[in-house]
């Protein structure tokens, strides 16, 4: 059942399920908490409280935000994990990744452990080499291409392209809710809001974190030409001994949609270690 939290700025909307520890799961650009549905139930089954959460101008959120930053989002994370009791284990995607950085390095006693999928947490630049990447210059197209011009089409074929492979037996669905909500007013100037912030607000605060990290990236995705090497950086950049990188074969931009058991199992052996719990 959705509920709504009252933040500066807007409406966060999010919804609760199971008890145990607690886990809040946020999403990427131009989706929704829906991009978790296959990986609430095991980790409720596990013995989590799981808390999934819409970013500010998706989902069921409200729309009209005045900034789509990391550190907006953050803001927004540590607003549910306070209003939940905290503190809270943190995964975050693709943009959600950098915010989740910046939250544990904020507020350190809210969070114990954060995952990051695919993340945007590091300043980004392209080398030429990149382009000669098949993958990293079709998605690239793609991803520049829908927000530059604010079209759904052209984010849908870049999702073609983030999935590469393997798609959820519910893909059809999956789209057809995607292309409805982005439809929906402010969507997705939402999405160009946050497609246009930088990262460098995260990686300035890798160095700050000091809880345990776990970096998965999908050997195939299309964001970076070299997923492994945009992965190994952020766990660099961390103090000495608190990030871990797992690469997942096959997997696109969606590791946790694409391939939800093998990162609900990574998430589970890194939740259970002894330096999450500590």
């Amino acid at each position: 059942m959705t509920e709504n939290l009252a933040v500066d700025g807007g409406t966060i909307a999010y919804e609760v399920a199971g008890s145990g520890p607690l886990i809040v799961l946020a999403h990427g650009m131009g989706d929704s908490r829906a991009a978790y549905r296959a990986v609430i139930p095991p980790l409720v089954a596990a013995g989590y409280r799981v808390a999934v959460v819409d970013l500010r101008g998706c989902g069921e959120s409200s729309v009209g935000w005045p900034a789509w930053s990391r550190t907006a989002i953050a803001g927004d994370l540590l607003a549910v994990i306070r209003h939940l009791g905290g503190p809270a284990m943190l995964v975050g995607h693709s943009i959600s990744g950098g915010a989740a950085t910046i939250a544990a390095a904020q507020e350190p006693s809210l969070i114990t452990a954060v995952v990051e999928l695919a993340p945007f947490t590091r300043k980004q630049s392209i080398r030429l080499g990149d382009l000669r990447v098949k993958r990293f210059r079709r998605g690239m197209l793609r991803l520049l291409g829908a927000g530059t011009f604010g079209s759904v089409p052209l984010w849908r074929t870049y999702l073609d392209v983030a999935y590469p492979g393997v798609k959820p037996a519910d893909w059809a669905e999956r789209l057809r809710r995607i292309d409805s909500l982005l439809r929906e007013p402010g969507r997705m100037k939402a999405m160009q809001g946050m497609g246009r912030s930088a990262p460098t607000d995260a990686g300035a605060q890798l160095g700050n974190v000091r809880c345990p990290v776990l970096v998965v990236m999908g050997t195939l995705d299309p964001d970076w030409a070299d997923p492994h090497a945009e992965g190994s950086a952020i766990v660099d950049a961390l103090p000495s001994g608190l990030g871990r990188l797992e690469m997942i074969e096959g997997a696109g931009h969606y590791p946790h949609d694409q391939f939800p058991d093998q990162v609900v199992s990574l998430m589970l052996a890194f939740f259970g270690s002894d330096a999450a719990r500590a």
